[in-house]
């Protein structure tokens, strides 16, 4: 089957990728020509390294369903890292307390960044990184380094299922070394700044610092 290339475009940017798809066509149309693409016309940039990719789907109106679909294609790829998937009308009634989720494996010298709050799928490795301007919650294990709150916001936390970073930060506040945090049960723990000082909790205690806010809206 021949999928002429209109629907699709792939463009190169300092860091990465962006999917650029058109907002006029049938989706179903979108979704093939993008399979296609990947499985025969753009193989050179799937057998390299890790790549992260951003797409852009334009002003079309989209479900999660359609992210997820788009989503399922890009990520049979093995070495593409999604990093952000976003259409225009997402702009401008974004719920600041929503967390955009995201799945993978960070390896050493791989760098993810998001706007906002990150729900992460997956482990971070020795030398793997993560920052973001919210919360970062990390299913998985934390073992390189993770900075939340990176335009000032000493709100933001961040939590992992195993906490065992090589470095935490919270906005301006550079944690303790990890030797120093002393033994500490396996479990679902977070970082948090109080009066300046990063501390480390067990994950149901959020509630107290949350006053019961709910940091799930949205996911």
């Amino acid at each position: 089957m021949t999928v002429k290339s209109k629907h699709v475009r792939i463009k190169g940017i300092k860091d990465g990728l962006v999917f650029l798809l058109d907002d006029k066509c049938p989706f179903e149309d979108l979704l093939s020509e993008l399979r296609y693409k990947l499985e025969h016309s753009h193989q050179n940039i799937l057998t390299g390294p890790i790549v992260h990719v951003d797409v852009k789907l334009g002003s079309r109106p989209v479900t999660d369903e359609d992210k997820a679909a788009v989503l399922e294609i890009l990520k049979s790829q093995g070495n593409l890292l999604i990093r952000s998937i976003e259409a225009v009308e997402d702009q401008g009634n974004v719920d600041p307390e929503a967390l955009f989720l995201m799945s993978g494996m960070l390896r050493s010298g791989q760098v993810l960044h998001h706007q906002g709050n990150l729900l992460f799928l997956g482990d971070v490795n020795p030398g793997g990184t993560i920052t973001c301007s919210g919360d970062i919650y990390i299913l998985g294990a934390l073992r390189g380094m993770a900075h939340a709150g990176v335009d000032g916001n000493q709100d933001a936390i961040i939590a992992a299922s195993l906490l065992s970073p090589t470095q935490l930060r919270i906005a301006d506040v550079i944690s303790r070394p990890p030797d120093e945090w002393g033994t500490r049960e396996s479990s679902m723990e977070f970082a948090y700044l109080s009066s300046g000082a990063m501390q480390i909790d067990k994950i149901h205690n959020i509630v107290k610092l949350r006053q019961g806010l709910n940091v799930f809206k949205g996911v």
